[in-house]
């Protein structure tokens, strides 16, 4: 799963190609968050997107999941793992997070009319809302004001220490925090990191990159973790 944006899908993209070249079975889906959906259905829809896609590769022989995302879709990844049991989760450079200072800022005020919107009984009808995005501010999106609030609430799903707290304790993380991170990534990188329950395979790794970088600087990682924790079982 990706992040925001064409660039981080590209590099995702690579890193599934990767993957399928060391023989893994992957689906790469483009999940609601992306530039093309704009948050068009609400976490709990996504949540039964990934459903299927899990589904999917068990049918097709799959005997262990794992879960991949980058920035936005590394913190949904660590949701998920904390709701469903699966072989790992790979969190790479999670961002986005709904209960972020930055993220509160910035969002404060149009989560607020969100949640009037809703009182209202306006909830479902898409209106011009604001997203936020570190390395280019805010910009608007067209969405339903119920299907942001699941996903900007500051108490919601994209709350990243939540996640990371909610983790179910048998699943094993491996954490990609690039050395070139936004800082304000880098600065709650230990904190969350320390978050996570203990799990003898949970591990940090800080490959030399940037936050877009960081799906091709960690892939060589990511399978031999992979191939670490598939030996364990």
């Amino acid at each position: 799963m990706h992040g925001k944006g064409g660039a981080p899908e590209k590099q995702v993209s690579g890193l599934a190609a990767f993957l399928e070249s060391k023989g893994y079975l992957v689906l790469n889906l483009e999940m609601p968050w992306s530039g093309r959906r704009d948050y068009d259905v609400g976490v709990g829809a996504a949540e039964q997107e990934l459903d299927t896609a899990v589904a999917s590769l068990k049918a097709k022989g799959a005997a262990q999941v794992f879960v991949v995302g980058h920035s936005l879709g590394g913190i949904f990844a660590l949701y998920y793992g904390g709701r469903h049991p699966l072989a790992g989760v790979v969190a790479i450079a999670p961002g986005g997070n709904a209960a972020s200072p930055a993220s509160q800022e910035k969002l404060g005020d149009t989560i607020e009319l969100a949640r009037k919107l809703v009182a209202d009984g306006k909830g479902n009808e898409k209106t011009r809302l604001l997203d936020f995005e570190g390395s280019k501010g805010t910009y608007s999106v067209i969405v339903a004001p119920v299907d942001y609030l699941s996903w900007f609430d500051p108490e919601g799903a994209i709350n990243q220490m939540k996640a990371m707290k909610n983790m179910l304790p048998k699943t094993p993380v491996l954490y990609i925090a690039p050395t070139n991170d936004y800082p304000g990534l880098r600065s709650v990188k230990q904190s969350m990191f320390d978050a996570l329950p203990k799990q003898a395979l949970t591990k940090l790794y800080e490959p030399s990159s940037d936050h877009l970088g960081a799906p091709s600087a960690a892939r060589e990682e990511i399978v031999r973790w992979i191939s670490e924790v598939l030996t364990a079982k």
